[in-house]
């Protein structure tokens, strides 16, 4: 599921505060994984035709992409950063940026602070989320605390690739890793099952061996999965979801995936293999 070597981290800005937040975030995967950034703004002033057309329409989303140019120079200035000024919707172009990336970094729009906000919400967020040919990482306007990172599984091979994802990311950030999987209670009134907890071990296992610097914590809990994720994620630096457990060819995303992006208050990346969806034109 690794994206090539020469695949960028995207992120797509608008003239929003928490855009910023995500240049910051982007540019820190992008120097962690020794890849550019290029930082991608669409202007669509067709999507609006009630506002009035400045004299220079360019020009203030010009200035916005020398101002996350900055930002990403000013936190890590060894990265290789170019900008993108691009005319079209947000999604679509988003979208396309995807199909070529290793990940794609968005602003939430606001879901972690509107605990009321809609499962089926159309938010720009979890559109590219759910559909996007590459991961994607949805930064918070309130910069993550430092903590492990979290990772949910089930067991499906999905579950799994986000378990390969997150130990590399907890390498990178040379932090410890979570390892939750819930089960149904199914009438127990003890601990977890005992096989669960040596299925979860089993399948901790080769990534422990292949990453021994990472210090590991396996829970099994009981109960339902997206509430017990939401609980821990309050200590958490990073999560790490699949985009969905057990369809992940499906362009949708899975029950734990939207609970951790509309309610988790931490950065949630939703794991896809590269290059995984067409993106229709």
């Amino acid at each position: 599921m690794n994206a090539p070597s020469d695949a960028l981290v995207v992120v797509g800005v608008d003239d929003s505060r928490l855009s910023l937040s995500a240049v910051r975030l982007a540019a820190r995967e992008a120097a962690l994984h020794s890849r550019a950034l290029r930082i991608v703004h669409a202007f669509n002033w067709a999507a609006n035709p009630s506002e009035p057309m400045p004299e220079e329409p360019r020009r203030p989303a010009e200035e916005l992409l020398e101002r996350a140019l900055g930002t990403a120079r000013r936190v890590q200035p060894e990265i290789e950063v170019t900008t993108a000024l691009i005319e079209g919707p947000v999604i679509t172009t988003l979208l396309r940026e995807s199909g070529s990336a290793a990940l794609l970094v968005i602003g939430d729009g606001g879901l972690a602070l509107d605990p009321d906000v809609p499962a089926d919400s159309d938010a720009t967020s979890v559109q590219l989320a759910a559909r996007a040919g590459c991961s994607v990482l949805v930064a918070r306007e309130t910069p993550p605390s430092s903590g492990p990172v979290l990772v949910g599984v089930d067991g499906s091979a999905s579950s799994l690739g986000a378990l390969d994802y997150a130990f590399d990311t907890a390498a990178r950030h040379r932090t410890d890793l979570v390892v939750v999987q819930v089960c149904d209670p199914d009438g127990a009134t003890g601990g977890p099952p005992p096989e669960i907890v040596e299925q979860l071990a089993e399948a901790v296992a080769p990534w422990q061996r292949k990453y021994p610097s990472v210090r590991v914590d396996q829970q099994v809990r009981l109960g339902d999965p997206e509430s017990a994720l939401v609980q821990e994620t309050r200590r958490a630096e990073l999560v790490v979801v699949s985009a969905r457990g057990d369809e992940p060819w499906r362009g949708m995303l899975g029950a734990v995936s939207q609970a951790m992006l509309y309610h988790a208050p931490t950065p949630v990346i939703v794991v896809r293999g590269a290059h995984g969806l067409y993106v229709q034109e």
